[in-house]
């Protein structure tokens, strides 16, 4: 392999669009050139000993000129030496690869995934889709994700991929509840969430029962047919909330069984 394959496969693909240098040629981007700034990134020695350092994503020198790095300009980043292509925390880590480069060298991800190992609970796997048909192909590092124990995250361009990278570093010490939708503590907000839960009932919906009923008891004890009745609701949508209300908290096993047994 010529040294201009053999760094292209270092990154990943990630510098299919740019022009390849040749080994021992230095990046186009190396601060070390006369007239160049510099990259945000610090240089790898320092960077390696910042491997674990908070705020910052670390970037594996491989990575040196995939363009996603120039669309990650929320959350600082420098060089370090390190096994995955993105740290983004203490216990994560993200490998870049390009679909079309996957076709090409289908055994780089294991060997990729393989040198990782299991040092990190969350390890993400990033595809930049850039090729057609993809899906033959998504199928098969679907399942080697599955059993790598690995989180897949398909991308379409180097500024979504980078904005994942980011979130992920920006929501490192969030905790889970930052997802969450909130729910307000009120009464008419808690049964507007509950009820919206029955597939059809919308807020709006919601509001209307309860100004007509004014409680949740009396919108469960309503026949259908007066539930019906009120704007925007009509017949469909009173027959689920009934058959919502009268499900049981709990299925009866040995029943449900039988009905199988029946069938």
């Amino acid at each position: 392999m010529t040294g201009e394959g053999e760094e292209e496969r270092q990154r990943g693909g990630g510098g299919e669009e740019g022009t390849l240098r040749k080994e021992g040629t230095p990046p186009a981007n190396d601060p070390s050139l006369p007239g160049n700034p510099g990259v945000r990134g610090e240089s790898s020695e320092v960077a390696g000993r910042a491997a674990g350092k908070q705020g910052s994503i670390v970037v594996c020198p491989r990575q040196r000129g995939n363009p996603v790095l120039k669309f990650i300009r929320n959350v600082p980043w420098e060089f370090g030496e390190v096994k995955a292509d993105y740290v983004l925390g203490q216990t994560t880590v993200a490998l870049y690869l390009s679909l079309r480069y996957h076709c090409l060298h289908p055994d780089y991800v294991h060997q990729r995934l393989g040198n990782l190992g299991k040092d990190f609970a969350l390890r993400i796997l990033l595809v930049q889709v850039d090729t057609k048909n993809p899906h033959d192909f998504l199928k098969d590092l679907a399942r080697i994700c599955i059993l790598a124990d690995c989180t897949l995250i398909l991308t379409w361009s180097f500024e979504e991929t980078a904005r994942y990278l980011e979130t992920y570093k920006m929501y490192e010490n969030k905790p889970a509840d930052m997802l969450k939708e909130k729910v307000e503590q009120d009464y008419i907000s808690k049964v507007t969430d509950y009820l919206t839960t029955v597939k059809s009932v919308n807020r709006t919906d919601c509001i209307t029962l309860i100004s007509t009923f004014k409680t949740l008891a009396d919108i469960v004890e309503s026949p259908s047919d007066q539930i019906s009745l009120c704007p925007g609701l009509g017949p469909h949508k009173a027959r689920r909330l009934q058959a919502t209300f009268q499900e049981p908290f709990l299925r009866n096993r040995g029943s449900e069984e039988e009905r199988r047994e029946g069938k």
